[in-house]
């Protein structure tokens, strides 16, 4: 065997490039040939719209769950609280690796319902084709990491959730990167300025866009609890998308669910400040005596509230989420090759995902002005009613 092809196999895996191949495509025509269709509802009814394509976006998370643990026999363990189906919430988790928000489908899968989550995600992911695609029509939330910038996007996005009263479970990671050795000796050295401990296993959190959040949902109804996740891999851990496309996937992925109902929050800024800074101080602890313990975060390894689905139900769900996506993706590729007409129409929509986000930004900012309109104008005709 030639160096060269040594080298090649240790570079890439023909799992992961299946993997990413997968996901890719699923996300690619998704995102013309069941998604696309729909966007014209956005300009007539933006909650409808709403409805719909967070259902359809919904079968497309379920494809990750199934190739990680049907395909490449990855485990989950849930422990904790859990999560009570079709609740309202703020998702808090450590930042262990880069896709730790992708391994996240796995639980909510089991304990919630796919279609109410939302990421908070940079920016730059917009433009990629067919996963950026889909999340702008997810209407995750993309932010730049500059908090002057990122506050009334925050602010706009939030308020359309309440207005069309869409109950969402919105993932933010405090952190705001993954734990490396560069964003430790960072934590680190903001920990000894201000007279904080030092963390091995999370970084010290940013609470100023948690805080926010919460008093925002809180103010517009449509907030139940925060859910409090610690992520943790006893085994190896895929650190970044190179990891996955080496064919590296993680063995097992451990989640510890802790719900705090949002009656039991305090309600000054800088008490929840200081209430997220007491659960990394609690996660910490909790990851410590995980990695140099057992490797299992709860002695009796099972959640106190029951998964919202059965591990049947959930194998049947993986098992059709894999068959479809796969036939699917050889469906089009096959209509696309004999038929002229979907050709042309899948040029357009390329076409339009492109420009629009050129021009416009994004398909979750000409949402939003959708939404402006409508209920301006619906304003406009009260106002008139009432000087009748």
């Amino acid at each position: 065997m030639s160096i060269s092809s040594l080298y090649f196999r240790a570079m890439v895996s023909w799992k992961g490039i299946y993997f990413v191949f997968a996901l890719f495509m699923g996300s690619f025509f998704g995102s013309i040939f069941m998604l696309g269709p729909f966007l014209p509802l956005m300009f007539i009814s933006p909650g409808w719209y709403r409805w719909i394509t967070d259902r359809v976006v919904a079968t497309w998370l379920t494809l990750p769950v199934a190739l990680l643990e049907l395909v490449f026999g990855a485990k989950v363990v849930i422990t904790g609280d859990g999560f009570i189906p079709g609740e309202r919430s703020v998702i808090i988790m450590n930042h262990r690796t880069r896709l730790d928000w992708m391994f996240l489908w796995n639980c909510l899968l089991r304990y919630s319902y796919l279609r109410l989550e939302k990421i908070c995600l940079k920016s730059s992911l917009k433009a990629v084709p067919g996963f950026g695609w889909a999340m702008q029509v997810a209407a995750f939330i993309f932010i730049r990491r500059k908090w002057e910038e990122d506050k009334n996007h925050f602010e706009a996005m939030l308020d359309y959730f309440c207005d069309i009263n869409e109950p969402l479970q919105l993932l933010i990671f405090p952190e705001g990167t993954d734990l490396t050795e560069n964003t430790k000796a960072r934590s680190n050295e903001f920990a000894e300025k201000n007279e904080l401990k030092k963390y091995e296993y999370v970084l010290h959190p940013r609470t100023t866009g948690f805080t926010f959040i919460v008093d925002r949902l809180r103010e517009g109804n449509n907030l139940d609890a925060i859910h409090d996740i610690t992520v943790a891999y006893p085994h190896n851990i895929p650190q970044t998308e190179k990891h996955i496309l080496n064919g590296n996937f993680p063995k097992e992925i451990h989640f510890h669910v802790r719900r705090y109902p949002v009656s039991s929050l305090p309600a000054s800024k800088d008490e929840l400040q200081l209430w997220c800074q007491e659960r990394w101080e609690e996660k910490e602890e909790r990851l410590r005596a995980f990695y140099e313990g057992e490797k299992y975060f709860d002695a009796s390894r099972r959640s106190r509230i029951p998964p919202c689905k059965s591990e049947f139900r959930v194998h049947l769900i993986k098992f059709a989420s894999l068959f479809y996506w796969t036939s699917f993706t050889i469906a089009m590729l096959v209509v696309l090759y004999m038929n002229s007409c979907v050709r042309w129409y899948f040029l357009t929509m390329v076409v339009v995902f492109v420009a629009q986000e050129k021009f416009f930004g994004g398909l979750e900012l000409i949402e939003l002005a959708c939404h402006r309109y409508y209920t301006s104008k619906q304003r406009l005709a009260l106002s008139e009613k009432k000087i009748e």
